[in-house]
């Protein structure tokens, strides 16, 4: 497929999805004109029913909704029992959110098929488009659900967890129309042997493609990372009566385990640590903190890097809690392992750089991704375009050029053909 079979303004169309996808959003962000749409609420369920019906009009042969509300798209290749190429990335956002971050990995591939079609052409694979549903873990403990339902890592006891307002996530699945059975997530599992491999397209999340000048890059691999929900335990005492030596203030001992994880992170290059969330449930003005909750989110490029990481900030939070005489209790939410990309992968995307005049240049992943869901059962590699203002994500100012994103769909274009003459 050459790049004349494609929209010369597929990126400005790009940019337009992701302008009208941005429509759907939460209460009370919607109000604010931001960005929120956390799984299986109306915004989230209203951006699936956009993607499956641009995945229509764009020629897929087949558009279902799984169990878990991924939005599934194959464009079947030109003889049946073809192997498959699995794409795509994940459709909810964090809080407050930018347009482009999964979504780009969803739109690109919808504009490659969209151009094969037009042309009549089947390849020698099927491609299968996933809109991973749930990525961010945002309304419910439980990153990368909708990816690990693919690879066979959904965790039942996710059923019972409730969100904010108490549903649980069974329920709200069921009030979506899912079946909220695990007989029916667990027939999710794909069997690698079926796979060539998954390939995801990303914005990158950070400065170094944009303060390099160069509009793609290709990840060579995606960190390790932990999270963890913890909760402090002191004593609620009036504000005023109580010495300052004499307090057990939960938020005093969380605030310095955040001092601590930052100074532990900052010890080797490539760790990163972060205190996201921090709530004293039932909090006045007046009142001595009695209990704090908090999340830490720690990664290192490597596991064994992300292990000592973690061990280091656990047993700095028990001496400090212990020294504040507060209780601390640290549950684990997720543990991903670092995710190096396939060999093989890695270089077709390089050669698809470089077959549209774009310099290779290779970069590692501090985020996480659907990606590192899919390396655990079949070859992964990713491709990360640059954003724009200065690479800031999870944030309003997130953005990319249209020209970056025609750039990322010429790309995608080139490793299809690589794959369909060569293997």
């Amino acid at each position: 497929m050459t790049t004349n079979m494609l929209n010369p303004d597929a990126g400005a169309h790009i940019l337009q999805w992701a302008d009208l996808l941005a429509r759907h959003s939460e209460p009370p962000w919607d109000a604010r004109g931001e960005l929120t749409a956390t799984y299986l609420t109306h915004a989230h369920l209203a951006t699936a029913g956009d993607l499956a019906q641009w995945m229509r009009d764009s020629g897929f042969d087949s558009v279902t909704t799984d169990a878990v509300g991924n939005v599934v798209g194959v464009y079947r290749a030109a003889r049946p029992d073809a192997p498959v190429l699995m794409t795509g990335s994940h459709y909810d956002t964090v809080r407050n959110a930018g347009k482009y971050d999964g979504r780009l990995g969803i739109l690109v591939p919808i504009a490659c098929v969209a151009a094969l079609a037009r042309a009549g052409r089947r390849l020698s694979f099927d491609i299968e488009l996933v809109a991973f549903a749930e990525e961010e873990g945002q309304r419910f403990r439980a990153t990368f659900l909708g990816s690990g339902a693919l690879t066979g890592d959904f965790d039942p006891q996710w059923l019972d967890q409730q969100d904010a307002h108490g549903l649980t996530m069974r329920d709200a699945m069921r009030a979506a129309g899912l079946p909220g059975e695990m007989a029916a997530i667990g027939a999710l599992r794909r069997d690698p042997s079926r796979y060539l491999g998954f390939v995801e397209v990303h914005i990158e999340q950070g400065p170094v493609l944009v303060e390099r000048a160069v509009p793609l890059g290709v990840v060579t691999s995606i960190n390790a990372g932990a999270r963890y929900v913890c909760e402090a335990g002191g004593r609620a005492e009036h504000a005023g009566t109580t010495p300052m030596g004499m307090r057990r203030d939960a938020l005093l001992a969380a605030a310095e385990i955040s001092l601590f994880v930052e100074q532990r992170a900052s010890l080797a290059p490539g760790l990163v640590g972060t205190v996201g969330q921090m709530e004293v449930p039932g909090g006045s003005i007046n009142v001595v903190p009695g209990a704090c909750r908090f999340t830490l989110d720690l990664r290192a490029p490597t596991n064994a890097q992300r292990d000592a990481l973690v061990t280091d900030v656990l047993a700095g939070a028990r001496e400090i809690a212990a020294r504040r005489q507060i209780s601390l209790e640290c549950n684990e939410s997720m543990r991903v392992a670092a995710a190096p990309s396939d060999p093989a992968w890695q270089a077709r995307w390089e050669r698809a750089v470089a077959a549209i005049g774009q310099p290779v240049f290779r970069l590692n992943s501090g985020a996480g991704h659907d990606a590192m869901k899919l390396h655990t059962i079949m070859p992964q590699a990713m491709l990360f375009v640059r954003g724009g203002n200065r690479g800031i994500s999870h944030n309003p100012l997130e953005i990319i050029s249209a020209e970056d994103a025609t750039l990322a769909v010429q790309a995608f274009t080139a490793l299809l053909d690589d794959l369909d003459v060569n293997g």
